[in-house]
């Protein structure tokens, strides 16, 4: 019978491996491992009690399988206290898993193995304890010698160190049982990796070509008909007789030769910002907050050289979702953050429009695909109403 393991309050369910969010204090990792012994023995008088209770039973092939199924619901309850003390006491978050009777009994009795060996030596630890307190007495009461006391010391010492490597090896074994039972296999993981993948050149695909058609898209409704309307105005300037009118239509096929420029300038600009390479990219963000229309604030908060994929994924996130928010949120303000927290840079856009953006549109659709590759999180919030903030987590590793 295979079911799924109930998952801790928060666990992780994106992801296909534990997802360490924290890293407890040792004093936490301590408990939780002297908790583990102690649960491990809890398996062992488990499996100890329904044997005398229930083996008459299990022996008999009529109410075996009633018997097993007795036997499966209580080690699973156990199971489901192990994983709230791995997320507890470790923040090892672990998706749910599918997982038939024969798994369950399995690490139950593992875990009762590993725990019940962590219990001897928590134990013998004690007792440790109990002969230094005497020995610091009897050295108190002067009843040893200097090289007695040596010896008593440097036996002690080493005893000491076996003692806490081997709890720290029982520790890392239980750690390794909960992840090859709670966790997907490598298999499993590997197998999502290449889908992930596939996935993520697809989609990159698709936006890359998306991108061509609007840019082309662009350039012929754009800069192509500004430039046939310049070229209108000056070949009738050039036919005039009018002095004056003539004046007249070569100012205006200047404004639009500048118009032209402009625009040129921005579509250029989303094929590739140069200005990256040369001034870098809180300067390009500068460059894009003085062509929006809007009054944008920039919170720009980097530490050290950031790798140029990230920088031009950065860069692209801020300029479409503030072009986004330009023509289409009805925005007033913009807030714009650009921040490197550890190993990852945070970039969001937030603006106080009326919201509703569509995620699955083409333009948000092309940066969680360039995000994508790069195996960073894309997420867009638009309620009704608003505000609309688009965010990115870009890995810098």
């Amino acid at each position: 019978m295979n079911v799924h393991d109930d998952a801790p309050p928060s666990s992780d369910r994106t992801t296909g491996s534990p997802a360490n969010r924290g890293h407890p204090p040792w004093q936490v990792r301590a408990a939780g491992t002297v908790l583990g012994c102690l649960s491990g023995v809890l398996a062992l008088l488990y499996f100890a009690g329904v044997g005398l209770v229930l083996g008459p039973l299990l022996l008999r092939s009529r109410t075996r399988e009633p018997a097993l199924v007795r036997v499966e619901a209580g080690a699973r309850r156990l199971v489901v206290l192990e994983r709230r003390r791995r997320f507890s006491y470790f923040q090892d978050h672990y998706p749910p898993r599918a997982v038939n009777r024969a798994q369950t009994l399995r690490y139950l009795a593992l875990h009762g193995g590993t725990g019940l060996a962590g219990s001897i030596m928590l134990t013998l630890l004690f007792l440790g304890c109990v002969l230094a307190g005497a020995l610091l007495a009897g050295v108190v009461q002067g009843g040893f010698g200097l090289g007695e006391l040596l010896l008593q010391i440097l036996l002690g010492s080493v005893l000491l160190l076996l003692n806490l490597q081997g709890l720290v090896t029982l520790a890392e074994a239980d750690a390794g049982l909960a992840r090859m039972y709670f966790g997907p296999s490598e298999r499993e993981l590997l197998t999502r990796r290449i889908e992930q993948l596939a996935s993520s050149r697809a989609a990159v695909v698709h936006a890359v070509d998306a991108e061509r058609r609007r840019i082309e898209r662009d350039l012929h409704d754009g800069v192509q008909q500004r430039l046939v309307a310049m070229g209108m105005l000056l070949g009738r300037a050039r036919r005039g007789r009018d002095p004056a009118q003539a004046d007249a239509l070569l100012a205006q096929a200047h404004r639009e030769a500048q118009e032209v420029i402009t625009e040129l300038r921005e579509v250029t600009w989303r094929v590739y910002p140069t200005a990256l390479d040369s001034l870098g990219l809180e300067e390009a963000l500068g460059g894009v907050a003085e062509r929006c229309g809007i009054p944008l604030r920039l919170d720009f908060a980097v530490d050290r050289p950031l790798p140029g994929p990230v920088e031009i994924a950065a860069y692209f996130v801020v300029s479409e979702a503030v072009t986004n928010a330009a023509k289409h949120a009805r925005a007033t303000e913009l807030e714009v953050g650009v921040l490197q927290q550890g190993p990852v840079l945070r970039v969001f856009v937030r603006d106080d429009g009326v919201g509703g953006a569509q995620p699955d549109g083409s333009g948000l659709t092309g940066l969680r695909s360039r995000v994508a590759a790069l195996d960073g999180e894309f997420a867009v919030s638009s309620p009704p109403g608003g505000p609309t903030i688009v965010e990115a987590e870009l890995p810098c590793g």
